[in-house]
């Protein structure tokens, strides 16, 4: 498949098969977020891999009580730093764009697998923080779901590019 195939394939998943991910299809997906691009090289993206259904069910029931559906998934990647302190000549903190394309690079590789994701901006830092036992300054940035889709959920429909690009 190539990337544009990946891309239009994907889809936000919440449905997810009871099966476990195979570690070679883990690993590439991983190295698909080490190789992606970082400020200056920086590379201050951390995962946690969560696969324990223990940590899985308390980290739900504690910090993202409006996702039950995460629970379904074989894996849930915590994506955090601890190093944010650069910001870009444009003003920008440069971690939250990093650990974004790590992210995406992650989505398309599950794609490319037969695996889906889906993005969760719903949890409370302290709270995962707490479950995860990471240190005060850690900053999660997202959560990710990850398995095999027990769901084809239709494309949304989306701008046209007249609204949403202007080429001068």
């Amino acid at each position: 498949m190539d990337v544009f195939e990946a891309i239009k394939k994907r889809r936000s998943i919440r449905k997810y098969q009871n099966r476990e991910i195979e570690e070679e299809k883990l690993l590439r997906i991983l190295e698909a977020a080490r190789l992606a691009p970082s400020a200056r090289n920086r590379q201050e993206w951390r995962f946690i891999i969560v696969k324990d259904k223990k940590v899985k069910e308390e980290l739900v029931k504690e910090a993202s009580p409006h996702q039950p559906f995460m629970l379904q998934a074989p894996i849930i990647i915590v994506a955090y730093v601890i190093d944010k302190d650069y910001i870009m000549r444009c003003g920008v903190p440069a971690h939250y764009i990093d650990v974004a394309i790590a992210l995406t690079h992650i989505h398309l590789q599950a794609v490319e697998e037969g695996l889906g994701t889906c993005w969760i901006g719903s949890f409370y830092q302290d709270k995962v923080k707490k479950v995860l036992n990471l240190p005060e300054e850690a900053e999660i940035i997202q959560l990710m779901t990850l398995g095999y889709p027990a769901e084809d959920p239709a494309p949304k429909t989306r701008l046209s590019l007249d609204e949403i690009v202007k080429i001068l």
